[in-house]
């Protein structure tokens, strides 16, 4: 069997759902400065197949962040007397599963936050951290960077982050204000497993192995003797992938079984890849999972989605990948 790995995959869309779209729309334009861009109404048809509602109707709000795509996703009719979906567990921690977030880049931590006041004040958003964080020294590939975590009207993780001129990508030291989107991170229990998944499956290229502990991670992620391996996995351009495997004592809960595109803790990364035929083949044996019968083919919903062919997929952890090819 020939190899699955993708030669160029590219992260297209990074999303999630919300319970009210319109709302989380305004918090991220108002409070966080993204580019209001297009909504995509799109009931059934090939994308409610690839998403397991082929009956359904739903909304796909799309907001821009530099080179970076926000989708935010939103159940508007089911098919059956389902409810809108359940919220996230209040009481999540960044080291259960189903955790997942955007770290969002800025050439001024402390700017970013004063804009993001009046929305912790009227309790749009909560805040995570226990204060702004700076890594310390020790940690050589972190040291420096500062950074804050937050959750959004829907409870969505969020992370504003600043690098030291010595870090980051070029585009992260060019411009003022939120740049865009460095990555998504995701809680895992195997790096290992996830290496395979991502580099080895995927296509995406290590960018980064270390742990980082201490009290600036226990402020940082508001946990208690925390022990975090930390693995970056990188596409030649744009956002990337990064695993978050907590160690003891911060072991957390396993993402739900039944977690469903209609559920607040749903998220979703939009990949595309060469081969989607390949992946469907060889996915079970890197630790993932089909989460529909097998290629889609969009028809006529291509045109305005952006791409043609899906795969919904989930990765060994239970995180939703779509991969897509154009044309």
């Amino acid at each position: 069997m020939s190899s699955a790995r993708t030669a160029n995959p590219q992260v297209l869309q990074l999303g999630f759902s919300s319970a009210d779209p319109v709302r989380a729309a305004d918090f991220y334009c108002q409070a966080l400065g993204f580019e209001p861009g297009e909504t995509l109404q799109i009931t059934g048809g090939g994308y409610g197949q690839l998403l397991g509602l082929p009956q359904g109707r739903f909304s796909l709000t799309r907001l821009q962040l530099g080179q970076e795509t926000l989708e935010i996703f939103a159940l508007l009719e089911a098919e059956t007397e389902q409810s809108a979906g359940r919220p996230i567990p209040a009481d999540s921690r960044s080291c259960d599963l189903w955790f997942q977030h955007l770290c969002l880049v800025t050439s001024d931590l402390e700017a970013a936050l004063q804009r993001l006041q009046p929305a912790l004040e009227q309790g749009l958003a909560q805040p995570v951290s226990r204060g702004p964080q700076t890594l310390p020294d020790w940690n050589r590939a972190a040291a420096g960077i500062r950074a804050f975590k937050f959750r959004d009207p829907d409870g969505h993780n969020l992370e504003l982050l600043e690098f030291p001129a010595d870090k980051g990508e070029v585009r992260w030291h060019q411009g003022s204000g939120l740049l865009g989107i460095d990555h998504s991170a995701i809680s895992i229990a195997d790096t290992a497993q996830s290496c395979r998944f991502y580099d080895d499956l995927l296509g995406l290229r290590l960018g980064g192995d270390g742990v980082n502990s201490g009290p600036t991670q226990d402020d940082l992620d508001n946990l208690e003797q925390t022990r975090v391996r930390i693995t970056g996995h990188r596409c030649p351009q744009g956002a990337g992938i990064e695993c978050l495997e907590y160690q003891a004592p911060n072991h957390g809960r396993p993402m739900p079984a039944d977690l469903s595109p209609a559920d607040l803790a749903h998220w979703q990364i939009r990949m595309q890849v060469d081969d989607l035929t390949a992946i469907a083949a060889q996915i079970e044996s890197f630790g993932g999972r089909l989460l529909c019968p097998g290629v889609v083919q969009l028809a006529d919903q291509g045109n305005a989605l952006g791409f043609n062919r899906g795969l919904q997929v989930a990765d060994p952890d239970g995180h939703r990948l779509q991969l897509v090819q154009r044309g």
